[in-house]
């Protein structure tokens, strides 16, 4: 038995086995690539939820939490195939759909907005911004150690704190007249 359907007279013939299991592995293929698609969205936006610290402020907790949510995510994202070229096709489509975001940023200010966020004053005139401050999970113990990377001292030095898109926090000096 060749075929799993009859053909009626006049109609395409019935399809075979062979293009039967073309057409699911070619679906099967579809579905990986799907999952890796809005797998890296989804990650995206987990991400832009969970915050923007960068890697020297990020604490144990953190790290274990980004790790922990890449490897559910890579569980979702592979599934049950396993094969080389489903992981090749899911590589392909994280390396597009990086670009596609990518390139979406440079069209849309208000796309990049989104994906990336603004930048936000922490301290501004010796006072902190403590909506700021407590809405991006920082304390002003990562502000000051900001500074001390910067060569500033004492809080007094300070003329601003902007937490900036990209999760640094950026200190600039008080200016003194002369």
């Amino acid at each position: 038995m060749e075929g799993w359907g009859k053909a009626e007279a006049g109609n395409q013939p019935a399809l075979s086995f062979h293009s039967s299991a073309l057409y699911l592995e070619v679906l099967f293929s579809m579905a990986a690539v799907l999952r890796a698609f809005f797998g890296y969205f989804f990650l995206v936006m987990i991400v832009r939820i969970v915050g923007r610290r960068p890697g020297k402020q990020m604490t144990p907790f953190e790290f274990v939490l980004i790790f922990f949510i890449g490897g559910l995510a890579l569980t979702a994202i592979v599934g049950d195939e396993v094969s080389f070229t489903n992981g090749i096709c899911q590589i392909i489509t994280m390396g597009l759909a990086h670009y596609s975001l990518a390139w979406a940023r440079t069209k849309s200010r208000r796309f990049a907005r989104l994906v990336d966020g603004t930048a936000l004053i922490l301290l501004e005139n010796q006072s902190w911004r403590a909506d700021t401050l407590r809405h991006m999970r920082i304390f002003d113990d990562d502000v000051i150690a900001s500074a001390r990377d910067s060569g500033i001292k004492t809080l007094q030095e300070i003329d601003r704190a902007v937490l900036e898109r990209n999760g640094e926090i950026s200190v600039s000096r008080l200016q003194q007249d002369a």
